[in-house]
């Protein structure tokens, strides 16, 4: 289920990438200006085209899926923090490792020897 939003949210992402490289921003009849078309230059745009409310529709895909991709990860983090309470702790330890005193003479050590 996590792969198949995954892969939602990758298309999501390239599908609102696309549509706004291919909408017109509002200078791009700035050149028309001067020739009488200053009422659509910087004028209301009316209801929308149809690659605003596509975006809009992606945006929201996008959005939905981040949303679920954020839910399958915090449960997957629950699930890794219980795994904390199986780890043993010092006191269950059965072997215990003896430690040469300071005062003892180490005939063997893996240090080299300089003489």
């Amino acid at each position: 289920m996590e792969a198949l939003i995954l892969v939602f949210h990758v298309l999501a992402a390239i599908a609102i990438i696309a549509l706004v490289l291919l909408q017109q921003g509002k200078g791009a009849d700035a050149g028309a200006a001067f020739g009488g078309a200053s009422q659509t230059v910087f004028g209301s745009q009316g209801g929308g085209s149809f690659f605003v409310k596509l975006t809009a529709f992606f945006a929201l895909v996008f959005f939905l899926t981040s949303f679920g991709l954020a839910f399958f990860a915090s449960e997957q983090a629950k699930s890794v923090s219980t795994g904390i309470d199986f780890v043993p702790s010092a006191s269950h330890v059965a072997e215990t490792i003896s430690l040469p005193e300071l005062g003892d003479d180490v005939t063997s050590s893996d240090l080299p020897v300089t003489e």
